[in-house]
């Protein structure tokens, strides 16, 4: 399985222009089995999202739906959402291309998803930063199946708080897409590093780089191994960080090492 971690710089509130960024960065890296982008990677994560959170199949869904197709992979990452509810919500879209089957739209399906897209609504809020003002918290823990591994969805924030993201011996890869300020560079990696660790598993960390009206961002996007050892991008650079995952030294390890099968019940 081969992975890429989009890293880029974010327009504030142009959907537009981050489309075209992340496409752009996308088709320039190598062929790879899933593409990952930042938290809110088409907006920025703004706390008044009235007048930018799309409906459920609205344009962005709908490019990285195009986007899946295109590449033949995966493309995941979290954008501002209205539900049809009425709720805003921080949503973490993971879209399978469509391969063969006809469809002329995306249609709505139970369960968290929606003809061949999964998502998962971001739990822990920032309420720090202003998120609980305007979102509402999804209660669902979210793993998708993509290519003979399972990924476990979460959100910036989420990454705090363990339990939350405890492996179940239900995944091997740990994603988490970001936008995580620079003055705490030092919790992003060590916390990366304790998911990895404790949940025997890959961890796919993505964040931006560049600034919005709140904080200044310097990327630190980076893959981190079972035994907590990451490859990371550059700083403040946008760029796509690619890497093959080694299933079968994770299973041996597993098998060697039975964290999982020893953990404390829940």
């Amino acid at each position: 399985m081969k992975v890429a971690l989009v890293q880029m710089d974010i327009v504030w509130e142009n959907s537009k222009a981050n489309r075209e960024v992340a496409e752009r960065l996308m088709l320039a890296a190598e062929k790879c089995d899933i593409y990952v982008l930042p938290e809110m990677w088409s907006t920025g994560v703004t706390t008044e999202p009235m007048g930018v959170a799309e409906p459920e199949n609205g344009e962005t869904l709908q490019w990285m739906q195009r986007m899946a197709d295109k590449l033949d992979a995966a493309v995941v990452g979290s954008i501002a959402v209205k539900a049809q509810d009425g709720s805003y919500r921080n949503r973490l879209y993971f879209v399978k291309p469509r391969e063969n089957v006809q469809c002329s739209s995306l249609r709505s399906g139970a369960g968290g998803t929606m003809f061949n897209v999964q998502w998962y609504d971001k739990h822990h809020l920032f309420s720090y930063g202003g998120e609980t003002k305007n979102y509402t918290p999804g209660n669902e823990y979210v793993t998708v199946e993509w290519r003979g591994l399972r990924f476990h969805l979460s959100i910036c924030y989420d990454l705090r708080f363990p339990i939350w993201l405890r492996n179940r011996d239900d995944y091997e890869v740990l994603i988490c897409v970001a936008s995580w300020p620079s003055v705490r560079m030092q919790a992003w990696r060590v916390l990366l590093a304790a998911r990895a660790i404790e949940n025997q598993c890959y961890v796919l960390g993505v964040n931006r780089i560049g600034k919005d009206p709140y904080c200044e961002y310097s990327g630190g996007s980076c893959v981190v191994d079972p035994f907590g050892f990451a490859t990371v991008c550059q700083d403040n650079e946008a760029s796509v960080l690619t890497q093959t995952l080694d299933l079968k030294r994770l299973k041996s390890f597993r098998e060697k090492f039975p964290v999982l099968k020893e953990m404390d019940s829940i």
